[in-house]
């Protein structure tokens, strides 16, 4: 197998499943571009991978795939938590021979999305950005660089969290989702609910009361920025309307100075107006929804995302 196996192809790494990708694939499909989807969640049931000792020894359902043209990366779901996953019944009859089957099907699939990166390929996102995901590297590394970031801590401590509250208010969220944000009342300082804490660590956050926005940054350059009206702490799953604004100058060169802290191709960044006025940033997200505020805002993310992708498939099969 040659490099140049895979040249002008798009890689999709996802679920056929999802509508993100489907939409895509149809979008790249409509551009006269040709696309293959990496199916992990039928990974390995269905979909079949194969990689050699070879750096570009890549075949995924038969096909050689060794250097495709770009790769927009939406989900390994390598985790029985994952989204879409639906594990439960395996994890009861064997969890310890279920975890190891997901550890060695994350392992593959790394490895996989490593090759691309060491390759040169453009990715959507890169591996190497997935440490700044979690957002208690990713505030950090944004606050470092001087970007505005809501105070916060991430702990188990049950003194460190009544100290932290006695500043003002304060909201709280798992470190890496699956709940709503909620605002931490006195109720929740009391021994039996901070006991909790010892089950699992939590997020807790100054309380910002402000507008919620949500921008995207692709290559370097806000594609789309939208408001989202709500008058729920955690707007998701509660947006009473969307609109598209007109970022400020400085916060637009905040949003992409953000992606380069991060080393992130493309986000969706969400932003919170704190008491004092100012946006800060709550989370860049490595793989972002973006059907759902295309249609309720009129934004074209996915138009965007798309012809990025095909400049690349064109510029990989046009003559050197």
């Amino acid at each position: 197998m040659t490099q140049a196996a895979g040249t002008g192809v798009v890689v999709l790494v996802g679920s056929r499943e999802d509508a993100h990708v489907r939409e895509v694939a149809r979008r790249l499909g409509a551009e006269g571009v040709d696309s293959a989807i990496v199916d992990t969640l039928a990974f390995p049931d269905e979909t079949r991978i194969s990689l050699t000792e070879e750096l570009d020894g890549i075949l995924v359902d038969g096909r050689a795939v060794g250097r495709p043209a770009a790769v927009y990366l939406r989900g390994l779901h390598s985790h029985p938590l994952a989204f879409m996953v639906d594990a439960e019944e395996a994890m009861t009859e064997d969890w310890r021979t279920t975890l190891t089957a997901f550890r060695e099907k994350a392992a593959l699939l790394l490895g996989l999305i490593g090759r691309w990166e060491r390759l040169g390929v453009p990715m959507y996102n890169p591996p190497s950005a997935d440490w700044v995901l979690h957002k208690p590297a990713q505030l950090a590394a944004l606050r470092a660089a001087g970007l505005p970031v809501p105070r916060t801590l991430w702990t188990n401590d049950a003194e460190a969290v009544r100290r932290f509250a006695a500043s003002g208010r304060v909201a709280y969220k798992p470190i890496l989702g699956g709940a709503a944000t909620r605002e931490l009342l006195p109720e929740d300082l009391t021994e039996e609910r901070l006991a909790a804490l010892g089950a699992a660590p939590v997020t807790f956050q100054e309380l910002l009361p402000g507008e919620d926005l949500r921008v995207y940054v692709l290559d370097g350059e806000v594609i789309a920025a939208l408001r989202i009206v709500t008058a729920a702490l955690d707007f998701r799953q509660n947006e009473e309307r969307m609109e598209q604004v007109v970022l400020p100058a400085e916060v637009a060169r905040q949003c992409v100075k953000a992606c380069e802290v991060l080393g992130l191709r493309w986000t969706g960044l969400d932003l919170k107006r704190g008491m004092d006025g100012e946006l800060k940033f709550l989370e860049l997200n490595g793989s972002p929804m973006f059907l759902g505020f295309d249609a309720g805002a009129g934004t074209d993310v996915a138009g965007h995302l798309t012809r990025t992708l095909v400049r690349h498939a064109r510029r990989a099969s046009s003559p050197q």
